[in-house]
């Protein structure tokens, strides 16, 4: 059975937070010429609201006013095609879990606004440099921790009930499914920047499933980075962006010269293996095999090759971003980084 939803995973390789502002930002490219202003449709509270009317009015309402959207929602995200949208409207008001998770919601999200300055900041941006990309609706919703930043039929949902806050109650209650390193950074803060990546890695530039080595997959992950520090805004810490804490990131900078040493020592560069290829892109509480009491940052492989991408495009003031993110040769990349961090 197909879907209009493209990707429900969680993607949780980058994470970063975006403070916003007003201001023009130094180095950034003047947008205030591009007309946009983004407002997030509340799905979760016109869901709730349908909950003192009758079953059949609600689901006609909804599915009305969120078309595609609603149903990814009802079949895909909290049901599936075997029940009635009637149905599994029924159950799900007849939940306590529910009723909880949604009240949480609403007290955390109060308003949008913040959020979708953020939002129509960032995407100014996207559209200064592909001015052709088409800006989806962005829906809020609550779906039970199924899904954060879902892409489907001309929308982008926002998975509420994953930006609650690192203390939220719910978070200890799942965490064998969901450990603490992650959750703790499902907070507000992480809602402008998780759809800036979503949509990169989905919308703009789809992995091909061509890169087989560890190299290809440390140059592919640091461009969507690198793409992330030219649309979101100057101030966001790099330990936010990779989802590293302050100690990580430091650690991270101390010893990049002993990371890329080790890589390059242990002919891992251009290592085909699919398990070894994890064991430096995959979220982990460290990276095994480096630094000492598991004291490493998780995901070192991204890490390295976003400086890469970084020293590359310093190297080389004349390529694009276009131009970058277009590149298919990573062995390009890396000749052209002239890549070599102290030890």
């Amino acid at each position: 059975m197909n879907y209009n939803v493209k990707h429900p995973q969680i993607y949780l390789i980058f994470l970063c937070v975006v403070t916003f502002f007003s201001c023009k930002q130094a180095g950034k490219p003047n947008v205030d010429d591009i007309r946009l202003d983004i407002k997030i449709e509340r799905f979760d509270r016109d869901l709730a609201a349908g909950q003192h009317k009758k079953i059949e009015e609600t689901d006609l309402f909804l599915r009305k006013k969120y078309n595609f959207f609603y149903d990814d929602y009802i079949h895909r995200m909290v049901g599936d095609k075997n029940y009635s949208d009637a149905e599994i409207l029924s159950t799900l008001y007849k939940d306590q879990a529910y009723t909880d998770l949604n009240a949480e919601a609403d007290s955390v999200f109060k308003e949008m606004k913040p959020i979708e300055q953020g939002l129509t900041q960032t995407f100014k941006y996207i559209k200064y440099y592909y001015p052709k990309v088409k800006i989806p609706r962005f829906i809020a919703f609550i779906s039970g921790f199924s899904v954060q930043t879902p892409i489907g039929d001309g929308y982008m949902g926002i998975g509420l009930d994953m930006f609650l806050g690192k203390d939220s109650k719910f978070y200890r209650a799942i965490v064998k499914s969901v450990p603490l390193y992650l959750s703790r950074r499902f907070t507000p803060a992480y809602v402008v920047p998780r759809i800036t990546e979503t949509f990169a890695r989905e919308e703009l530039f789809p992995s091909k499933d061509e890169s087989h080595s560890l190299l290809a997959k440390m140059v592919e992950n640091g461009k969507v980075l690198y793409f992330m520090d030219q649309v979101l805004p100057e101030q966001t810490p790099d330990s936010l962006k990779i989802g590293y804490t302050t100690k990580q990131l430091t650690w991270c900078k101390t010893f990049e010269g002993d990371i890329w040493a080790y890589l390059i020592e242990n002919n891992l560069l251009f290592e085909t293996d699919g398990q070894k290829i994890q064991m430096y892109v995959s979220e982990a509480p460290f990276t095994p095999g480096l630094g000492v009491k598991n004291e490493s940052a998780p995901k070192l492989g991204i890490w390295i090759g976003w400086q890469m991408v970084r020293k590359y495009m310093a190297e080389n003031p004349k390529v694009t971003l276009q131009e970058l993110m277009n590149e298919q040769d990573p062995q390009k990349i890396l000749n052209g980084a002239k890549y070599k961090p102290k030890m």
